[in-house]
């Protein structure tokens, strides 16, 4: 599906995923890169070391969990929006992501927005968190929302229909 389409499925973004144990301590970085092409701006971006150091351009990246902290710099700085950040340990009921946004207008705090598949399809909803508007450093704007916890991994981008 994925080389006809370039839809990753959800088994090719859960191999993406850590550790049970280290889902459980907290925010972490993914990043759904599943081609080799040459880029490296989440590893110049991460302060933390935590993306490994990459032998070739064209390396896909590997994060090294012990040193992730969640902070979102390679977000921002991925030309491909390929990085996100989860937090599972948000609430009992919710996933905290961190993604990037390339539409406007942009969604406003605490606002219920579609959740969207890989595909464009609503999922369920999501509560607008935080808005990182980063227009002024040329870097992607930032979009922090919590989701039921059943759909995260479904959860690709986000729509402005309000619920």
């Amino acid at each position: 599906m994925f080389n006809k389409t370039g839809v990753a499925t959800k088994s090719m973004v859960e191999q993406k995923l850590p550790s049970k144990q280290r889902r459980e301590k907290g925010p972490y970085a993914i990043f759904e890169c599943f081609q080799e092409i040459p880029c490296n701006p989440c590893s110049t971006a991460c302060k933390s070391n935590a993306v490994k150091a990459f032998k070739n351009i064209n390396d896909i990246p590997e994060i090294n969990y012990d040193n992730c902290t969640g902070c979102g710099l390679c977000v921002s700085a991925c030309p491909g929006l390929a990085c996100f950040i989860i937090d599972e340990t948000y609430s009992d009921k919710e996933v905290m992501l961190k993604m990037p946004y390339e539409f406007l207008p942009l969604p406003e705090v605490a606002s219920t927005i579609d959740a969207l598949d890989r595909e464009g399809n609503a999922v369920g909803k999501a509560k607008v968190l935080k808005v990182q508007d980063n227009k002024n450093l040329d870097h992607t704007n930032v979009i922090t929302i919590s989701v039921p916890k059943e759909i995260f991994l479904d959860v690709r981008s986000i729509g402005l229909g309000r619920g």
